[in-house]
């Protein structure tokens, strides 16, 4: 793989900030096109994407639909047809009377130039979604995929530019030293997807900079299945979601938490969905994923390693040539394990930890960093908002896993070290355009206007004091200030001193 030459990247990006300056992306007929092109682009070249992504992530074809292309193309649809409405200036409701007279609103501009940093798990979504956004919002746009993903990468490095106008949209190609070079260069706003460690050194980079970040990291997602829950059900929208891409999802359910009254029966519902699932023999399943790399797959597997043998309920097997783990199920597992209860993690890896009771639960999970999602899984309303309100995540689902990302109509990000910032459909317009305060005043009612200029006299204080006081208060005291207003402006307007000047 050719990586974009380090000693170009400045330049690539100096030629961005020029398109950006002749104002070619602000036309919104430009940008209906190119988000047209972008859609195009994913249907086109949907085989070679659905081939490529086998190749790095043994995704299935319908993995690849539902959970990397089809949804790009639906956001730039999207955005498409909601295009003009999201870009029009919105009008203010007028609160002071120095507004008197003038008109208040906030225009949607794009913020410049900016960044987009991909991530290898899901190297097509991660990338584009974010992508849509930036162009529906008038920006000019570095694309930068992950070169973890090295089929997929290489795909979006040459044949993506082929539809995209060059003038205004760059994918720059690389590893560690190609990013660190992409970084040192001054970016309007900076979108990364990844992990926390990488999230502090773009916050980093952006400082220098003062760029605004949005940052899409993960955690370790918490899933909580009480008794009052189906578990038939439960076992089947739980493992489809966990082993969904092989466990790589940054909404992974990353540990059960569960009553120790239901965890048998649970563990074996688990059980018979991974045999209809995956079969005797996971290896053989075209629906079951690899592991991306080598690195990642040892990380895993020493996670594996240094479990009790005894714990591994289903699953444990590896092979390290095909970057193969099977899916494991692992518990009872202590609140305190620091081999699976630390770190997120990322895989086909899903421990079990039962609780006394919901309230232990919670007590753990607000122990620990805000995830970017938490997941419950009860039939009783009282039992799902009784959680819900004592703990906090970036997006929470009852009764399922991973699916609220589909739906675009809620934002998605993450909360503290989960992420800050939020896209997916308005929201990802949004997360990339500017709202410029706007207030245009004509020349007219001067002499009201004029309470406000120098010299001050007893007259505009009592003016000036009502308006600053008295008008944001109740009814009778807004009665009362537009009285004393109108007494004062009174005996300004008809009984200056005969030197005033106004």
């Amino acid at each position: 793989m050719t990586f974009t030459p380090i000693e170009e990247i400045p330049t690539i990006i100096g030629s961005l900030h020029k398109t950006f300056e002749t104002g070619l992306t602000r036309d919104i007929n430009f940008r209906k096109q190119q988000l047209a092109q972008l859609a195009k682009f994913c249907r086109e070249n949907a085989d070679n994407l659905r081939e490529a992504l086998w190749k790095d992530l043994h995704k299935h074809k319908l993995e690849c639909d539902i959970g990397e292309v089809a949804p790009v193309i639906d956001e730039c649809e999207y955005m498409i047809k909601n295009l003009d409405q999201f870009s029009k200036p919105v009008q203010t409701e007028k609160r002071s009377l120095y507004s008197t007279g003038s008109q208040t609103y906030i225009r949607k501009e794009p913020k410049g130039v900016v960044l987009v940093v991909g991530a290898w798990n899901y190297p097509v979504n991660l990338l584009l979604l974010p992508v849509v956004g930036a162009i529906a919002a008038g920006n000019c746009v570095v694309i930068k995929p992950s070169e973890v993903a090295e089929h997929v990468e290489k795909i979006i490095s040459t044949i993506l530019p082929k539809y995209l106008d060059a003038r205004a949209y760059a994918v720059v190609s690389g590893g560690i030293p190609e990013t660190t070079a992409v970084l040192e260069n001054r970016f309007e706003h900076i979108f990364y997807t990844g992990n926390g460690q990488v999230g502090k050194i773009i916050m980093t980079a952006a400082a220098k900079h003062l760029s605004s970040v949005t940052l899409e990291l993960g955690g370790k997602s918490p899933v909580f299945v009480t008794s009052k829950a189906d578990l038939k059900i439960s076992a089947h929208r739980l493992l489809w979601g966990k082993f969904f891409n092989a466990g790589q999802t940054c909404v992974a359910p990353d540990y059960v938490l569960i009553t120790e009254d239901i965890f048998e029966e649970f563990i074996e519902a688990c059980k018979e969905v991974l045999l209809e699932f995956y079969g005797e023999i996971p290896q053989k399943s075209e629906s079951y994923g690899r592991i991306v790399s080598i690195r990642q797959f040892d990380r895993l597997k020493a996670m594996l390693d240094s479990t009790d043998p005894k714990l591994f309920r289903a699953g444990g097997e590896t092979d390290r040539e095909d970057r193969f783990i099977a899916p494991t199920l692992i518990g009872p597992v202590s609140l305190n394990d620091s081999n699976l209860m630390t770190q997120e993690i990322f895989g086909p890896i899903l421990p079990f930890v039962t609780v006394k009771n919901v309230d232990e639960g919670i007590s753990f999970v607000n122990s620990r960093d805000y995830p970017l999602a938490l997941y419950i899984f009860t039939a009783d309303k009282n039992e799902y908002n009784y959680i819900l309100d004592r703990t906090n995540s970036g997006g929470a689902l009852i009764n399922d896993v991973l699916v609220h990302l589909t739906e675009h109509s809620l934002p998605f990000g993450g909360i503290g070290p989960s992420g800050n910032g939020n896209y997916h459909g308005q929201k990802s317009f949004d997360t990339f355009t500017h709202e410029r305060a706007t207030m245009v005043k004509n020349y007219s009612m001067e002499s009201v206007g004029a309470v406000r200029y120098p010299p001050y006299t007893p007259e505009k204080e009592a003016i000036i004091s009502s308006i600053a006081y008295d008008m944001s208060g109740t009814f009778g005291t807004k009665m009362k200030a537009f009285r004393n207003i109108c007494s004062a402006f009174w005996g300004y307007t008809f009984n200056k001193p005969d030197n005033s000047k106004l």
